[in-house]
């Protein structure tokens, strides 16, 4: 990757101040970028502020709540006030709602919070920015964060995850069709974090999760509140679970925006396969069997 590509452009990141978000910011802001970050948690934006400033970073930090598109409207307006312009978006905030057990038995409130912040969080992005990003006589960016948990794999730990996941997927591959046919200034890009269990805050999302939704459950129902516990948790059972660090995803992605690449993806000879098994039983009309987490 060239640092000059991101010299001088400035990229919103939504969900920017933990995890893949942090990363990415980091990335950009070490190429000459300017970086502005949407958030809703406090402690960790106030981190980031820090942060960023002690390595010289050019930024801002405000306060947005993707299932906003009021909030959306105003991280755009903050961006173009203190940058005169935005090159590239990062649609990335996501959670994870902490969900366990028969789908039956789910609470209605984790599928509402998982769907508004990780689906109408990409709609929302979508319906906000690119009415912008199409009017710029430069090539601009929009990169949507998903997962190859909904996309091309079915896991069947965490179904409303899942569904979200895959849904924001048709939703930014029809996002990239759209803009092909029409002729338009921007490249969409999908996101994949991996290629194993990404080292992020995810399974803790609970530190985020608004009063409408709470459900009365401190931590996840899975007892799941964090990558070490997942890890702990698959050694009693004798399985190993590999994890990619936040900056890996950030480095792969940041290498393949220059070059125009929808797929953001990095593979493993296990994730091929397991493509792979999916096409094939698809083809095949064979009955599913589930995929293992690891």
């Amino acid at each position: 990757m060239s640092d000059n590509y991101y010299s001088g452009k400035t990229a919103i990141i939504t969900g920017g101040a933990s995890g893949i978000g942090r990363s990415i910011a980091f990335g950009l802001g070490r190429a000459g970028a300017n970086v502005v970050v949407g958030d809703v948690d406090a402690t960790a934006m106030e981190s980031m502020a820090t942060d960023l400033s002690a390595e010289g970073i050019s930024h801002r930090i405000e306060r947005c709540d993707v299932t906003s598109t009021e909030s959306l409207q105003a991280l755009l307006d903050t961006s173009l006030e203190a940058f005169s312009q935005v090159d590239l978006v990062f649609a990335n905030a996501g959670i994870g709602a902490g969900e366990a057990g028969p789908i039956w038995g789910f609470s209605e409130k984790d599928w509402q919070w998982c769907f508004n912040v990780n689906l109408w969080g990409a709609v929302n992005s979508i319906s906000v920015f690119m009415p912008y990003l199409i009017t710029r006589p430069d090539r601009t960016h929009m990169i949507i964060t998903g997962s190859g948990n909904g996309a091309y794999t079915v896991l069947p730990d965490v179904p409303i995850y899942t569904a979200t996941k895959a849904a924001v997927h048709t939703i930014t591959e029809n996002l990239h069709y759209q803009v092909q046919m029409g002729g338009l200034p921007v490249v969409v890009s999908a996101l994949f974090p991996g290629p194993h269990v990404v080292e992020t805050g995810l399974f803790n999302s609970g530190r985020v999760r608004p009063e409408e939704f709470d459900k009365g459950v401190i931590g996840n129902e899975t007892g799941i509140n964090s990558v070490e516990d997942m890890k702990r948790m698959a050694e009693e059972f004798g399985i190993n679970i590999q994890t990619t660090h936040p900056d890996e995803v950030a480095e792969m992605a940041l290498a393949g925006i220059p070059n125009g690449d929808f797929w953001l993806l990095a593979h493993t000879d296990e994730s091929k396969a397991k493509i792979q098994r999916r096409a094939d039983m698809i083809i095949n009309k064979t009955t599913p069997v589930p995929e293992s987490v690891g």
